[in-house]
């Protein structure tokens, strides 16, 4: 099997903000021709690194480089292979969807007749063409989405930086934005994700490294890190009133830590038998008066890894910590 090129290389990059550590000696490889994912709960260093391997920060000490290229001493050679696409579209309001490619088109000195050429192709790409005349302040969400996407593939990068791309979307402009992420690379594109949605990295993503704290915590495929916890996973959801008293008897029970999500309430405990432990936690409930809402067992998920890991359950909300990072 031939050996997989990298593309993008990490080494031990810190940045730091005061006392802050936004990243604390982060590694990561990203193979060409891949979608590389990044999770990791607001605060943990996502936004941090993208704006250095985008070369819009500088780290204080180890090494980023892309296709070999160092980020920190070649910044302009850098921003000629790369794409990038923020968490918030960059879209001018009162420029049409046309201006806005041609636009950045010039910017990369694009001579005019291919500029309208790829301005072209990409409206008719982002399904754009019938509102590319109009201006942008009268696209939904998901048209300046697709935009600010097309703006960053005016110039044909190689690699492409996608920072939580789908945020505030409906479901089915995400699912369009997924097929067209996927079609870019069956190009060839190499892609960089971060999201807050943990279905969306279970879809698309080849790899993933969960970022807290500014440190990689865990990395591998979906597959892997689901694995890797090994065991079936047990939740039980009770009335506010009893979910004291519900934590005491599931650890006892489990013999081990019980997780609470904050978000559904819901109690999770691990085991090699799922079914055998839940009829344990269920009659002991039942001896206590207590009456579940909701049980069930299943095998471990992203989501279950995430919140193994990180002690957060990854949210759909998009909220910026004291010092503005994700």
């Amino acid at each position: 099997m031939d050996k997989k090129q990298t593309v993008i290389q990490v080494k031990n990059v810190k940045k730091y903000y005061g006392d802050v550590k936004a990243l604390d000696g982060i590694d990561l490889r990203v193979d060409k021709g891949t979608i590389y994912g990044l999770l990791g709960p607001n605060g943990a260093g996502k936004t941090t690194l993208v704006r250095v391997l985008a070369t819009l920060i500088e780290p204080d000490s180890g090494e980023v480089t892309v296709n070999g290229v160092d980020v920190k001493h070649h910044p302009t050679k850098i921003r000629r292979m790369i794409g990038l696409a923020g968490q918030f579209a960059a879209v001018d309001d009162f420029l049409t969807g046309r201006e806005t490619l041609m636009m950045v088109a010039r910017l990369y000195h694009v001579p005019k007749k291919e500029a309208k050429k790829r301005t072209d192709e990409l409206l008719r790409r982002l399904s754009l063409s019938d509102a590319a005349d109009r201006p942008a302040k009268t696209y939904s969400g998901g048209m300046r989405r697709r935009l600010d996407l097309g703006a960053s593939l005016v110039g044909k990068p190689e690699v492409l930086f996608l920072d939580e791309p789908t945020t505030g979307l409906d479901p089915r402009t995400r699912q369009e934005l997924w097929h067209l992420i996927r079609e870019l690379v069956d190009e060839g594109r190499t892609l960089l994700l971060t999201t807050q949605y943990l279905e969306e990295a279970d879809a698309l993503c080849d790899y993933i490294s969960i970022i807290d704290r500014g440190k990689v915590v865990k990395q591998g495929t979906t597959n892997e890190l689901k694995s890797s916890l090994g065991r079936d996973v047990v939740e039980v959801k009770v009335e506010d009133k009893n979910q004291d008293e519900t934590l005491k008897i599931m650890s006892s029970v489990a013999k081990c830590d019980t997780i609470v999500d904050d978000i559904t309430k819901s109690i999770s405990v691990r085991a090699a038998k799922g079914a055998d432990m839940l009829v344990k936690i269920v009659t002991q409930l039942e001896k206590a008066g207590i009456k579940p809402k909701d049980l069930s067992v299943h095998r471990p998920s992203l989501d279950d890894v995430f919140l193994a890991v990180t002690g957060n359950k990854s949210t759909s909300s998009s909220k910026l910590n004291k010092r503005g990072e994700k």
